[in-house]
């Protein structure tokens, strides 16, 4: 099991965090219409280009992480956030991952979920707009929101009111993450949250943030798998 470390950050450095988010949104809205006027043929959809937008914001948000923690503090960026190689149980998690998909989906149905999907979907009007959103989907985004919410904001929750707690209130903000593109129909927000309970209970077991990015990537995959099979001939 990797080393578990005590987080060097307070809520200061939280609070720090979160002046940042504005800002980085400013940015990454000011970088994507410079981008467009310079190379206007590679934002050929709407998906490229919210999925762009998104991707310069996680960078400068990943920058202000990195000030609050490398450069404030002196600590080795990664692994002061959890990151740890070999990832532990890594054979578990990636069938967890799968497992997690298809119970929340029978949750889902259980609780009547709506079926007009999310605008994730909305995005996806071809296979080269299902392949960026894919990347995106496994890859980037849960690098993302792992490193902010498993790897920064559970060790602060979880030194100051016990992991439990910390699983829980960490899970909070990330399903509200999720909550516009689901149109803050409470069924999908309630159920990333369980998901996000899911990966919190990993990180807290393991030690490892990379432990709770497998996880949520091979979820997210799962359902980008079902989606791929479901949709495959009506995309061009």
């Amino acid at each position: 099991m990797p080393e578990r470390r005590a987080p060097v950050w307070g809520y200061q450095d939280l609070a720090l965090f979160l002046s940042a988010v504005l800002p980085s949104l400013a940015l990454a809205g000011l970088l994507l219409r410079t981008s467009r006027m310079v190379a206007p043929g590679w934002f050929f959809s709407d998906a490229v280009r919210t999925l762009v937008f998104q991707s310069f914001m996680y960078v400068f948000l990943v920058g202000a992480l990195y000030l609050v923690i490398a450069w404030r503090y002196g600590e080795p960026f990664w692994s002061a956030l959890g990151w740890t190689f070999p990832i532990p149980h890594a054979l578990l998690l990636l069938m967890g991952g799968p497992a997690l998909t298809i119970a929340l989906s029978a949750l889902g149905v259980i609780l009547r979920a709506p079926m007009d999907g999310s605008q994730i979907e909305v995005l996806i009007k071809s296979r080269a707009s299902l392949a960026a959103v894919i990347l995106f989907g496994v890859v980037l985004a849960p690098i993302f929101e792992e490193m902010l919410f498993r790897g920064f904001l559970f060790p602060l929750l979880a030194r100051s009111l016990g992991p439990w707690l910390g699983i829980l209130l960490t899970a909070v903000p990330f399903a509200l993450l999720h909550g516009a593109q689901n149109h803050w129909a409470w069924q999908p927000v309630l159920l990333i949250g369980v998901a996000g309970v899911a990966f919190g209970y990993v990180r807290y077991k393991t030690g490892s943030t990379t432990a709770a990015f497998l996880m949520h990537s091979a979820y997210n995959a799962t359902g980008f798998l079902g989606y791929t099979v479901t949709h495959w001939e009506m995309l061009n």
